[in-house]
C-alpha cells in the first residue's frame, strides 16, 4: 500500500471545510424535512439531512467513515429518486445533481482521510461522477418529455403547390385567416426542403414600443398588396406587402390605460359587395350637406375628427346617407375596422387610412352607448372585430376581479356600411335586442366575449367563446342566465343575434376558466366519404371539446364527473364538471408532491412544503380562506392564441401554458384596506362580495416554477384518430433573465410558457413565435422537429401569418415582435421572412 504523503494539517483543513458544508446542508434539509413529515410528506429529506449531519461531523474529524456514510446516502438517493419519478430527466435533475457534485468532492477527499485507502479507485470514481455530471449537462441541451410521431400515426397526404391563380387570390383577411379560424394557409412555396433558406425580406418599425401594461399581441391581416397592422396603443398602419414600406398610418389618440393595452388585430370589409344606402334621389339631395360636414383628419394624427360618436338609430340614419356619399365618390369601398381601448369602433378607408365619413359619426361609433357607468379601464375591446356579411361584431374585455356589477358583457353587431346597431345579445336579458329602453342599461356583470369568434356563413351561425361573470372567483350572486352562458361556446344566428345553441365547458366557474381561444371550424371526415361540420374548442383547462357546429352536440365523448364540494359558505358549486374524455387533454396531469421541482435541493424542499400546506384536490378545488392551489392556472392550458388545423392532414396544432397558481380568500376589511394594491395579478378586490382574493403564480424563492418542466409545449393531434401524434417542449432558457438581471444565454430546451398561437401551411409546416426566447420557428407538421428558426430582435407574443403577394408571387411569413411577457427587452418590429429572390 502506498502511503498518503499529504501533510496532516492540509488533510485536516480540507476535511473540516467539507464536513462543515455537509453539516450545514444536512441541518437545513433536516429542519425542512421535519416540517415536511409533519405535513404527511416525504421522509427522505429528514432522513438524508440527519445522515448528512453525521457524515459531516465524521468528515470534519477526518474519519473515512464519514465518506462511506456519504456514499451510502448517495446510493440511497439514486434509488429513492428513481422510485419517485422514474427516469424522467428534469424531475431527476434537482434530486441527483446535488449529491453528484458532493460525491465528486467526497471521492477526491477520501484518500486524505484517516484510514482512507485506494487513491486510484477514489479518483476513478470522481472521474465517473464528473462524467455523469457532464452527461447531465449534455442532457439539459436536449428536449425531454417529448412524444415522438410513430410511423403508424403518419397520415400525410401528397400536397401540391397552389396554382398561380390560387396564389394571386391568396389573402389573410381575418384574424384566423378565414372565418373558420383554422390559421391554415394553402401555400407550399415555402416547404420542408427550402425552409432553412428563409431570410428577413423586410422589417418595419411602428414607433409604438409597448410600455407598462402594454403588450404587442397583434396578428396582421393582408388583402391584395397591403398588410394592415395595429399597435398596442391602437395605431393602424398599412404596409406594402412586398417591401414593408408604410402607405398610411392612423392614430386614434387612444389614452394609455396603464394596465392592459392590447390590439390583437383589425377587421376588413369590402363595402362594394354590400351596397346598402338610400336611393340616388336621396343621395343627390344630401350630398352637399354631408360633404360639408365630413372633414377627414390627417393621415398621421386625425383623432379629433373621430371623437363625435353615433349613439342611436336617428344618427345612424344620417350616417346611411353619408355612406352613400362615400360610395359614390369611391372612398371607403374597402374598410379597415378598429376597436379602441377607450371603447370606440372606427371605420377607415383601406386605401388612405382616413375615417369613413358615412360610418357612424365621421367614422366612429360609441361602444359605451347603453352600457351605463363605465369606470376608467373597466371596459375595452382588445381582440380583432369580426366582420361577417355586412356587419361587424364587437365584444369586450372587462377589468378582472374588481367588483360585482361591472360593465355588461353584451355582444353587438353593427352595420358595416353605416354603423347602425343591427342587433345586441344581452346575456342577462334576452328581451333587449338593440339598445336598452330609456333609463336602462345592458345587464351588468354578465359573462363577456373578449376573445375572437368564428363564423359559418353557410349555416348562418357565429360562435362566441365566453368568459365568466365578474368577479371571477366568487359566484354567490350570479343569476341563472349568468350560469347558463358562463365559460361556454355559444352559437348565435348571424342575422338576428338570437341563441341557437350553447355548450358549457365549466359549470358555475369559480376559477377564471374563461373560454379564451377562438373556436376552430373544420369539416371532419365521417368515414363514409362525407364530412361532419365540426367545431373544436380549446379551454384553459387543457380540455379539447369536439362538437357538431350545427347543434353543439359532442362528436367526441364528454363525461360529467364529480368534483370537490367543500365550497365557501355563501357560494355554491356544481356537483359535476364536463370532461372531454373522447379527445386528448394536454398538460393537465394532477400535481403531486413528487411533481414539485426546484433549481436546488432547498427550493425543491420549500416547494414540497408549500404544496403540502395548500388545499389541492385537482383542477376544481374550490377557492376558500385556505391557501388553495389551482392547476391549470387561469392562464391555461390554452389561451387566446388559439389552435391551427392542417385542413389537408387533419392535424390540430396547440401550444399550452403550465403555470399553477395559488389563491386565497381574504376578508372584506383586508381587501378594502387603503394600501391594498389591486392588479390583474395579486389582489382581486371583488367589491360587493364577502371576500377579496389574493393570488399569484406558484414559484420557488429563486423564482423558479415549483413544478417540473416542461412549462409550455407544442402538440399535434390527429382529429380522426383523436390521439396525440407528437408533443414537444417549446422555447429555451436562452433569453430568460436569471437572478441579477443576467440572461441565461444557453439554449436549454426546458419548455417555457407560451403566448400567441401556431399557423400551418399546405407544405406541412407549422410556424410559431410566441416563445420566451427570441425566435420564429418552423416545425415539421408530421414529427414536430424544428426545421428552422429565425432570430428576432426581441421576443414575440403574437401569432404569425403568411400570404403570397399578388404582385411578386413570393410567399411571406410575417410576425410582430414587441417583447416577450417576462422579458425587459421591448421593441416595435414587424418582420417578414421569405425565400431569397431568384
Amino acid at each position: 500500500m502506498r502511503e498518503n504523503h499529504t501533510p496532516p494539517a492540509s488533510r485536516s483543513r480540507t476535511a473540516v471545510v467539507f464536513g462543515i458544508v455537509l453539516t450545514i446542508i444536512g441541518l437545513v434539509l433536516a429542519v425542512g424535512g421535519m416540517q415536511l413529515v409533519s405535513l404527511d410528506g416525504s421522509w427522505y429529506y429528514l432522513i438524508t439531512g440527519v445522515a448528512l449531519v453525521l457524515s459531516g461531523v465524521l468528515l470534519a474529524a477526518s474519519m473515512a467513515l464519514g465518506a462511506w456514510l456519504y456514499l451510502l446516502i448517495f446510493i440511497c438517493t439514486i434509488a429513492w429518486a428513481i422510485w419517485e419519478v422514474g427516469f424522467a430527466f428534469w424531475p431527476l435533475v434537482p434530486r441527483l445533481a446535488p449529491v453528484l457534485v458532493l460525491a465528486f468532492f467526497c471521492f477526491l477527499l477520501m484518500p486524505r482521510l484517516r484510514g482512507g485507502r485506494g487513491r486510484a479507485a477514489c479518483w476513478s470514481l470522481a472521474v465517473l461522477t464528473l462524467a455523469a455530471l457532464g452527461l447531465g449537462g449534455y442532457g439539459m441541451l436536449q428536449p425531454h418529455r417529448a412524444i415522438k410521431a410513430g410511423k403508424a400515426q403518419n397520415t400525410t397526404q401528397a400536397v401540391s403547390a397552389p396554382t398561380p391563380g390560387e396564389a394571386k387570390a391568396s389573402t389573410w383577411q381575418y384574424y384566423g385567416r378565414t372565418p373558420a379560424g383554422t390559421r391554415f394557409a394553402p401555400f407550399a412555396q415555402i416547404n420542408k426542403d427550402n425552409v432553412d433558406e428563409l431570410e428577413v425580406a423586410w422589417t418595419f418599425r411602428t414607433g409604438d414600443i409597448a410600455g407598462k401594461g402594454a403588450e404587442d399581441q397583434g396578428t396582421p391581416i393582408q388583402v391584395g398588396d397591403s398588410v394592415y397592422v395595429c399597435t398596442p396603443y391602437n395605431k393602424v398602419i398599412a404596409l406594402d406587402a412586398d417591401t414593408g414600406k408604410q402607405r398610411w398610418k392612423y392614430d386614434p389618440d387612444t389614452p394609455d390605460t396603464g394596465i392592459w393595452n392590447r390590439c390583437r388585430g383589425v377587421g376588413y370589409y369590402d363595402a362594394a359587395a354590400y351596397a346598402t344606402g338610400p336611393g340616388a334621389a336621396a343621395l343627390a339631395a344630401r350630398t352637399a350637406d354631408v360633404a360639408a360636414d365630413s372633414d377627414a383628419p390627417p393621415r398621421e394624427t386625425g383623432a379629433a375628427a373621430t371623437r363625435p360618436v353615433v349613439n342611436g338609430a336617428k344618427a345612424a340614419t344620417d350616417a346611411d346617407v353619408a355612406h352613400a356619399v362615400d360610395a359614390a365618390g369611391g372612398s371607403c369601398a374597402q374598410r379597415i375596422f378598429l376597436t379602441t381601448l377607450d371603447a370606440r369602433l372606427i371605420a377607415l378607408d383601406a386605401k388612405t387610412g382616413e375615417p369613413c365619413a358615412g360610418f357612424g359619426n365621421r367614422g366612429t361609433v360609441d361602444l359605451t352607448a347603453g352600457m351605463g357607468e363605465i369606470p376608467r379601464n373597466f371596459y375595452m375591446p382588445t381582440s380583432a372585430p369580426t366582420v361577417m356579411r355586412n356587419m361587424v361584431l364587437v365584444g369586450g374585455w372587462v377589468y378582472d376581479g374588481k367588483s360585482v356589477g361591472e360593465p355588461s358583457g353584451v355582444v353587438r353587431a353593427f352595420n358595416a356600411d353605416t354603423g347602425e346597431l343591427v342587433w345586441a345579445w344581452d346575456l342577462g336579458n334576452p328581451a333587449i335586442t338593440k339598445l336598452p329602453p330609456p333609463g336602462e342599461t345592458y345587464t351588468r356583470g354578465t359573462p363577456n366575449v373578449w376573445s375572437t369568434p368564428a363564423f359559418d356563413d353557410k349555416l348562418g351561425l357565429v360562435y362566441l367563446p365566453t368568459g365568466n361573470s365578474t368577479p371571477d372567483y366568487w359566484g354567490g350572486h350570479r343569476t341563472a342566465l349568468d350560469d347558463k352562458y358562463s365559460s361556454s361556446v355559444v352559437a348565435l344566428d348571424i342575422a338576428t343575434g338570437r341563441v341557437r345553441w350553447s355548450f358549457q365547458t365549466t359549470h358555475h366557474d369559480l376559477w377564471d376558466y374563461d373560454v379564451t381561444s377562438q373556436p376552430a371550424l373544420y369539416d371532419l371526415p365521417d368515414g363514409n366519404g362525407g364530412t361532419i361540420p365540426a367545431l373544436i374548442q380549446l379551454t384553459k383547462r387543457g380540455q379539447i371539446f369536439l362538437l357538431d357546429r350545427r347543434n353543439g352536440k359532442p362528436l367526441a365523448t364528454v363525461e360529467e364527473k364529480p368534483v370537490p364540494q367543500d365550497v365557501q359558505e355563501g357560494d355554491r358549486i356544481s356537483p359535476t364538471q364536463p370532461y372531454s374524455t373522447g379527445m386528448p387533454a394536454i398538460g393537465r396531469e394532477p400535481l403531486t408532491e413528487a411533481s414539485m421541482w426546484g433549481a436546488t435541493w432547498f427550493d425543491q424542499l420549500w416547494c414540497r412544503i408549500e404544496f403540502r400546506k395548500m388545499h389541492y384536490e385537482g383542477e376544481f378545488t374550490p377557492p376558500s380562506t385556505r391557501k388553495t392551489l389551482q392547476y391549470p392556472g387561469n392562464y391555461g392550458g390554452f389561451n387566446w392564441g388559439s389552435a391551427s388545423i392542417d385542413e389537408q392532414r387533419g392535424y390540430l396544432f396547440v401550444n399550452d401554458i403550465r403555470m399553477p397558481q395559488w389563491l386565497r380568500y381574504i376578508s372584506r376589511e383586508e381587501a378594502d384596506a387603503p394600501n391594498a394594491a389591486a392588479s390583474h395579478d395579486g389582489l382581486h378586490v371583488q367589491a360587493g362580495t364577502p371576500y377579496g382574493v389574493t393570488k399569484n403564480t406558484f414559484m420557488s424563492p429563486l423564482g423558479v416554477p415549483c413544478h417540473a418542466p416542461p412549462w409550455g409545449t407544442m402538440a399535434a393531434i390527429d382529429l380522426q384518430k383523436r390521439q396525440v401524434v407528437w408533443e414537444r417542449p417549446i422555447s429555451t432558457l436562452q433569453d430568460t433573465v436569471a437572478a441579477g438581471g443576467v440572461k441565461v444565454g444557453v439554449p436549454v430546451p426546458i419548455g417555457m410558457p407560451t403566448m400567441g398561437g401556431p399557423i400551418s401551411t399546405a407544405s406541412g409546416l407549422v410556424f410559431f413565435a410566441g416563445t420566451q426566447d427570441y425566435y420564429l420557428r418552423a416545425l415539421d407538421a408530421e414529427t414536430g422537429e424544428v426545421l428552422w428558426k429565425g432570430r428576432l430582435p426581441v421576443g414575440a407574443q403574437s401569432t404569425p401569418m403568411t400570404y403570397v403577394s399578388p404582385e411578386s408571387g413570393r410567399q411571406f411569413v410575417v410576425v410582430t415582435a414587441g417583447g416577450a411577457r417576462q422579458s425587459p427587452d421591448r421593441g416595435d418590429y414587424v418582420i417578414a421572412f421569405a425565400l431569397p429572390q431568384k
